[in-house]
């Protein structure tokens, strides 16, 4: 099927062509029957003089300057378009408005009809029309000179349809995203509600889920009609009438469309790019403008770019769904004379302009892209985005023409960006770490927050060489030397770290004191009085746990690295199993300390806890080091800096 829109001024006989050459009245309201005047949009069809006999379906607009908004509700979504000019006539005011729109709109695809020929000679109209059509958007166009009362003309207007028609063929369509504009929309008894439109592309079935925008509530296609005739399924372009299941008569309205989920973006803001009008190159905008795409109209508020700039951002009353690439109209309906202009949708979610400067900056960015935007160019621009996003927006992401990989999950970035955030990341933590030495290193909601990440999952992404996310934090990657791997000597050596990575000097000196008064006595943990002579709290306390330098297994209940495999020995050569009295004397503690570490042993799965006051060694491979080794000092750990705490030989 094909789909073509009549255009042309008032009384020019649009209509009448329409009904000679279908057999069928577009007109379907009685006050245009009377008063003669196309008001609102009228269809019909005819079958084309082909072998296969397609259909040419008609969608007749009013050309009177008073219905402009319905001309262009039945114009928006139709791809080819029947210009008529009376041959009585000549050329007209809403004839050269309708042009406008066509030309506004960039359809390529038309014809001239010459009507009422038999009344007047039609080639000086004819001369004029084709002049005025070949500076726009439907260049060079074929002419026919045509009368509906008398007959002559219509079998070579035929022809010219079929030949228009041959060049309307896509085989690209029916793959396409379902936007279908609503026109109409009315109740029949024992259906419910019916709506209809031009389908452009796409293909709709029968069962099909479609999301009513942009109200967003979900309908089925509970039967599908095109020209009269049931189907299962029908692809763009066609006329099409859908019954719909799941949704309120009176809801549905014109201006509103049926769209397949996530595969359009439903905006309210947007950024353009109006082509110049040939007459006017530097008009100026007022405030507000109505936005015109499909059947749809909107009122929209005006933010140009930059002086003299054919970028424009829009903010819109009510939310439309687009495309990158959409083709809109802008109109001033309060303006004297031709105030319609063409515009391209470039950006479906622009980002805020906030700082001053913003719109030229956007004017320079936005000059740099090419026609019809890509992916990569709005990757550029907002540097982080999703790939069902950019899907939405029309826009496929494909390695081939450039764009790059997902990075995190369906997360797309610009190279460049991507390349500052692995730079960043690293500075940014060790920031934070300067800032806070005691913190268990830089949270990943911070790191988010600090480079204005969109999502947690990319800083996991980003957490790459040199950083690493342990949890819920970030930490520095540090390959040090330790005596574990012959590379230093056990003692003051070992305690070096990098200037500027160490825990803050009163911290260590106090952790030191800890250790000394533990080499003589491994489990006689400081008490909570001595703790805070030091200067040791419980936030100190976890932090020097955490770099390895002590053992914490109560909050404020503290001893050597080591003195867990310690314990262990000393508790295996008691007899099995033993009580929390036997623990205590064997280990020559307090009942203050045994407790926490007979349980840190029990969630360490050294011990087993048995029923009453019992517990036993549980048999490990290698078993432990011998008593005598386990209670020799602890060997020291350098006091390197808690947000880099992560060794090579850990790893």
């Amino acid at each position: 099927m094909y789909v073509v829109a009549t255009a042309g001024h008032v009384d020019h006989g649009k209509s009448t062509l329409v009904r000679a050459l279908t057999g069928m009245e577009p007109d379907r309201w009685a006050e245009e029957r009377r008063r003669g005047m196309t008001i609102d949009l009228g269809y019909a069809w005819m079958t084309l003089p082909t072998p296969a006999g397609e259909k040419l379906a008609f969608v007749d607009v009013p050309g009177h300057e008073r219905f402009v908004p319905n001309m262009l509700a039945g114009l928006g979504p139709v791809p080819a378009v029947m210009f008529v000019v009376a041959a009585d006539g000549g050329w007209m005011p809403q004839s050269a408005e309708h042009l406008a729109a066509v030309d506004a709109l960039g359809v390529r695809h038309g014809l001239l009809v010459m009507t009422r020929s038999d009344l007047a000679d039609p080639e000086p109209a004819t001369r004029q029309a084709l002049a005025e059509i070949a500076r726009t958007s439907l260049g060079a166009v074929e002419a026919i000179h045509v009368s509906a009362v008398t007959g002559q003309g219509l079998d070579q207007l035929k022809q010219a349809l079929v030949r228009l028609a041959g060049s309307l063929r896509s085989t690209d369509g029916e793959a396409a995203p379902v936007r279908l504009w609503i026109d109409r929309s009315f109740t029949i008894k024992g259906a419910g509600t019916v709506v209809t439109g031009t389908l452009p592309a796409g293909t709709v079935r029968n069962g099909q889920e479609l999301v009513l925008a942009p109200s967003g509530r979900a309908v089925r296609v509970r039967g599908l009609e095109v020209l009269g005739e049931t189907a299962d399924e029908v692809s763009g372009v066609a006329r099409v009438a859908l019954n719909l299941r799941g949704i309120a008569a009176g809801l549905p309205a014109r201006g509103m469309a049926l769209i397949e989920p996530s595969r359009w973006t439903v905006t309210s803001e947007l950024d353009v790019r109006v082509t110049p009008s040939a007459a006017d190159p530097h008009q100026k905008f007022p405030p507000e403008l109505l936005l015109h795409i499909g059947s749809a109209r909107t009122q929209a508020r005006v933010r140009v770019l930059g002086p003299d700039s054919v970028f424009v951002r829009l903010r819109l009353k009510e939310p439309l769904p687009l495309h990158v690439g959409d083709r809109v109209i802008l109109r001033d309906p309060g303006a004297a004379g031709l105030a319609i202009y063409g515009a391209t949708v470039l950006d479906p979610f622009p980002p805020p302009l906030a700082r001053r400067g913003a719109g030229a900056a956007a004017v320079r960015e936005l000059a740099a892209w090419p026609g019809i935007p890509t992916a990569a160019d709005l990757l550029r621009r907002h540097k982080l985005l999703r790939g069902p996003q950019l899907a939405a927006a029309g826009l496929a992401v494909s390695p081939a023409h450039g764009e790059p990989d997902p990075v995190a999950g369906d997360w797309l970035a610009d190279p460049v960006h991507w390349a500052w955030l692995r730079a960043e990341l690293p500075r940014a933590v060790a920031d934070f770490c300067a800032k806070d030495p005691l913190a268990p290193g830089m949270p990943a909601e911070a790191a988010r927050a600090a480079l204005a990440l969109p999502s947690r999952d990319l800083v996991a992404a980003l957490a790459v060489g040199e950083v690493v996310l342990d949890g819920a934090y970030l930490r520095i990657f540090t390959k040090q030397a330790s005596a574990a791997d012959g590379s230093a000597p056990p003692g003051p050596a070992s305690r070096s770290a990098p200037a500027g990575q160490q825990l803050p000097p009163r911290i260590a000196d106090a952790v030191n004191e800890v250790l000394d008064a533990l080499a003589d006595d491994p489990f006689a943990a400081p008490d909570t009085e001595r703790l805070h002579a030091l200067g040791l709290d419980a936030r100190a306390l976890a932090a020097a746990a955490r770099v390895g330098l002590l053992l914490r297994v109560a909050d404020l209940i503290v001893l050597a690295p080591g003195a867990d495999k310690a314990a262990a020995s000393v508790l295996a050569g008691l007899e099995q199993p033993f009580t929390t009295s036997q623990a205590r004397q064997a280990l020559r503690t307090s009942r203050r300390v045994a407790i926490p570490l007979l349980e840190y042993l029990d969630r360490a799965r050294v011990t087993e806890r048995l029923p009453g006051d019992l517990r036993r060694i549980r048999a490990l491979a290698g078993g432990w080091p011998s008593a005598a080794a386990a209670v020799e000092r602890p060997r020291r750990p350098a006091p390197s800096d808690y947000c880099q705490p992560i060794k090579g030989n850990a790893l």
